[in-house]
């Protein structure tokens, strides 16, 4: 299927590292130019390289920090006059999780809610909100925000408040543009395998003394497929949904955790 991406241009936030990364992989093989956007110069600069190497098309990095809004503002002003137009963002840039603890109530500060909420839900409405005035001029967009399965379930109280929040800015976003031709939808990735994989499956056989290989075990043994999804196969979903074929498809939340087992959702 040509999924009509050539010649289109990207911003990807969160894209210097798995599931951003995959993204910005799989945009650019299907021949769109992308604005990679880290907070890692180094991270950032090394993965446009690479991308641009095996792909063949423009991949430039920028620097930018999205629970500033500032930052925000300048790094989209400067992807424009760089690019001349953005046909497709990709919400991707969170502060990590899984690789510790997850904090209960009585450990769970006002500041880590807050900056949870800024970095992932309030960052995705900044770039929402610079780019939209760009897509409505060109009668086309969309709008991919990744969320999380937290979304779905309990077990991490901030993990949950900043996925569902998402889900309801995409929402939200979906109702307010689609007359303008902007198509927002919202991907809950899993437990995804990506570069942080074998470290987190080490910190939870160490909690638990087992090994990592039960670890996987026990944690794929709650999905449909009995295995874990990769960042490559999440970012297939969101290169179809970035595409101009997605047109059915906006304001709705597409799990991409290799289905719940028993779970109905309708």
């Amino acid at each position: 299927m040509d999924l009509e991406l050539t010649g289109k241009t990207a911003i990807v936030t969160g894209g210097s590292r798995g599931i951003g990364k995959a993204i910005v992989i799989a945009l650019a093989r299907e021949g769109v130019d992308v604005a990679l956007v880290g907070r890692d110069r180094t991270a950032a600069e090394d993965a446009a390289r690479s991308v641009a190497a095996e792909t063949g098309r423009v991949v430039r990095p920028y620097l930018a920090d999205t629970g500033r809004g500032e930052d925000v503002r300048a790094i989209v002003a400067k992807i424009v006059a760089d690019f001349d137009r953005v046909d497709i963002l990709v919400n991707c840039a969170a502060m990590p999780a899984g690789q510790g603890p997850v904090p209960l109530l009585a450990d769970l500060t006002d500041e880590a809610v807050l900056a949870e909420v800024n970095v992932k839900v309030v960052g995705y409405l900044r770039f929402a909100r610079e780019v939209a005035p760009i897509m409505r001029r060109n009668g086309f967009g969309r709008i991919i925000n990744i969320a999380g399965l937290a979304a779905r379930q309990s077990g991490s109280i901030a993990g949950s408040i900043r996925n569902v929040g998402v889900a309801a800015l995409t929402k939200n976003l979906a109702d307010e543009l689609g007359p303008d031709g902007i198509n927002v939808t919202c991907v809950h990735p899993g437990l995804t395998r990506t570069e942080k994989t074998p470290e987190a499956l080490r910190y939870h056989a160490g909690v638990s003394g087992s090994t990592p290989e039960d670890v996987e075990q026990r944690f794929t043994a709650a999905t449909s497929i009995r295995r874990m999804v990769t960042a490559e196969q999440v970012a297939d979903v969101v290169a179809f949904l970035a595409s101009p074929r997605s047109i059915a498809i906006t304001g709705d939340a597409i799990a991409a955790g290799g289905g719940k087992a028993g779970a109905i959702y309708y």
